[in-house]
């Protein structure tokens, strides 16, 4: 008897932990919404999480273009929104959402809180073609609509891109987390940006002016077919994921064979196997 009493206490002091993290991680947002002057006032409350306001997916799209249909997969636990010139899905948990076949990054998922899929209010507007606007001092989010829809993926990404950056995000991280590979995509594209290296995505993958950059060139790994993963994290990074910031290098420690990295660039952060350096 005693045993079951204590193991009663200890199972609910699991689950205070649980929902005491849960509600930490999660809270009811204070922020005011104006959509075209009016404000958005949702069924289901929008919440902050990371210090991004969410919003329910459904009464979003619903008062940002009325015309749009939305529809559910339980399955996929997918919802699928169709609009004028715009085709949306949301997949719970899921650290993206597609829109007209662009990925936009959602760093912590997507959720669902009281049966409403909570969606990043940015990444909406964005695939709706509206603009957003920030006030601090009266936390005021305030949404315009009236331009085109979010350009399609078809037309936006340059698919010789799509393909080296693709190529040598699997070759280097195949095996690591959604993060870890947009962070090596991050570090070819932060490396297009500098003066430093050359200003094509191809030309950094194959730069040859210091030595080989990076092994898969030696090994033939580059060739390999990417995974589907892989594709997504080099359409995220180009559509402006960023997991590593300003980061130039990266190394996995344990296989590296010299330390002039990790001796003279300033640490940026560590995903997987890889630590990442600017």
């Amino acid at each position: 008897m005693k045993k079951a009493i204590v193991f009663l206490l200890s199972l609910c002091l699991i689950i205070t932990i649980i929902s005491v993290d849960a509600g930490a991680a999660t809270k009811k947002s204070d922020v005011v919404i104006l959509i075209n002057g009016e404000s958005f006032a949702p069924p289901a409350p929008m919440v902050v999480k990371s210090g991004t306001t969410y919003v329910p997916l459904r009464a979003f799209c619903e008062v940002i273009e009325p015309s749009s249909q939305i529809t559910w997969d339980k399955e996929t636990k997918t919802a699928m929104v169709s609009a004028e010139n715009l085709e949306l899905q949301v997949t719970i948990d899921q650290k993206y959402l597609i829109a007209n076949e662009r990925y936009l990054y959602i760093p912590d998922g997507c959720f669902s809180v009281d049966g409403n899929i909570m969606v990043p209010v940015r990444q909406l507007a964005k695939a709706y073609g509206a603009t957003v606007e920030w006030d601090g001092k009266t936390k005021t989010i305030t949404i315009t609509s009236g331009g085109p829809p979010i350009e399609h993926g078809e037309i936006y990404y340059n698919q010789d891109d799509v393909f080296w950056l693709s190529r040598i995000i699997y070759a280097e991280s195949g095996a690591e987390s959604l993060d870890g590979q947009i962070g090596v995509g991050n570090v070819v594209l932060n490396r297009v940006a500098s003066k430093d290296f050359p200003d094509t995505i191809y030309d950094v993958i194959f730069d040859t002016q210091f030595g080989i950059q990076f092994t898969p060139i030696s090994n033939g790994a580059i060739y390999r077919t990417p995974t589907e993963q892989c594709e997504i994290a080099a359409k995220l990074a180009l559509d402006g994921a960023i997991t590593v910031k300003d980061s130039l290098f990266f190394v996995n420690a344990s296989l590296a064979t010299n330390s002039w990295i990790m001796d003279n660039c300033k640490y940026v952060t560590t995903i997987g196997g890889h630590s990442f350096y600017a």
